[in-house]
């Protein structure tokens, strides 16, 4: 079972301010490509994991975010980490 879920928001600075929605989208792919549980929300992206794989995707986010050309990334995370294992589905259930 995961032990933790991560919620992050890439925000790439691009030198001519260009529409940063393609970076986004090219951030959620790599989530993607890595294969874990995860669901886009309006202002984030939640992730369910391994705490140290799902840190080691984010790191991944930022470098895509360069290698598509972005000056620099602010990313914003939140972490749940529960040792004893946690899901999206616990915390959102009763909404369901």
């Amino acid at each position: 079972m995961a032990n933790s879920l991560i919620s992050v928001q890439i925000i790439p600075k691009t030198e001519k301010f260009e529409d940063v929605i393609p970076y986004v989208d090219a951030a959620i792919a790599v989530i993607d490509a890595a294969g874990v549980k995860y669901e886009v929300h309006p202002l984030e992206t939640t992730m369910e994991g391994e705490l140290s794989m799902l840190l080691q995707i984010i790191e991944k986010m930022n470098d895509k975010m360069i290698e598509l050309g972005a000056i620099n990334v602010i990313t914003q995370v939140k972490i749940l980490y529960q040792p004893t294992g946690i899901t999206m589905d616990t915390l959102t259930e009763k909404y369901q």
